[in-house]
């Protein structure tokens, strides 16, 4: 990559369709990965390769995911012939945490110690590696919390001063009934949890399946206040 203008690059990516993003992002970044973990995550993957063969996918193993979540990683694994970079947590820091505050601290304490730990860490050591990210953020997964990101952004929470990191969200302006078309037309691998109430999937102590017409986060986190509902790997999202 030459140099990135990004305030030039979001006016022209500004309320563009996904395609358009990705394409921006895989031409103008070579050092770029997609984080992937859910439905829109592969989406992007879907549309990702017909763009660029040789991309870039990463995805955070917790440790704490459901069993159906592991399958849907090795089928999109199979589906797409890619490798997929599994991040994991430090051990030394995990063994601490859990001997010190047991496997559901979250639930007394909240999530961010927990999520600091097996997400977070991880991905902060993938991310410093990399020149741009892409995710598969939609605004309205969260008003509280997304409503205001862009197509394109300096990633704040994983730059530093000796690097800036660019952050694409090209799903930005999809709602999931948008998502969910697109798996159905090309036949894009989801998880089995999605069958069982389950919209909005993180790690299994603290996902759940959502009632009918409750919001899609709602099964995230739901003993905590809506507005807190970022693990961290989106913290710039978090309102001050």
């Amino acid at each position: 990559m030459t140099s990135f203008d990004i305030q030039a690059i979001q006016t022209q990516l500004q309320s563009k369709k996904p395609r358009a993003i990705l394409k921006a992002a895989l031409e103008n970044f070579d050092n770029i990965a997609i984080s992937f973990s859910g439905a829109e995550d592969v989406v992007l993957i879907d549309m990702a390769l017909n763009i660029r063969k040789d991309i870039q996918v990463f995805s955070l193993d917790t440790g704490r995911l459901h069993p159906e979540t592991y399958r849907f990683i090795e089928k999109v694994r199979q589906h797409y012939k890619i490798d997929i970079e599994l991040l994991t947590p430090e051990r030394d820091s995990l063994d601490t945490f859990v001997k010190e505050k047991g496997l559901f601290s979250f639930y007394e304490d909240g999530h961010q110690q927990c999520c600091g730990i097996r997400k977070v860490e991880p991905l902060r050591r993938k991310l410093s590696q990399l020149d741009a990210w892409i995710t598969g953020q939609r605004k309205d997964q969260s008003l509280d919390t997304r409503n205001d990101i862009p197509e394109v952004q300096i990633d704040s929470a994983f730059s530093s001063t000796e690097k800036q990191l660019i952050k694409f969200n090209p799903l930005l302006n999809w709602n999931s009934a948008q998502v969910w078309d697109h798996i159905e037309a090309y036949q894009v691998p989801y998880n089995d949890l999605h069958e069982k109430g389950f919209i909005s999937i993180g790690c299994e102590p603290c996902t759940r399946a959502v009632l009918p017409n409750q919001h899609e986060r709602a099964g995230r986190w739901w003993w905590e206040d809506a507005t807190k509902k970022e693990c961290g790997l989106h913290a710039g999202n978090i309102k001050k």
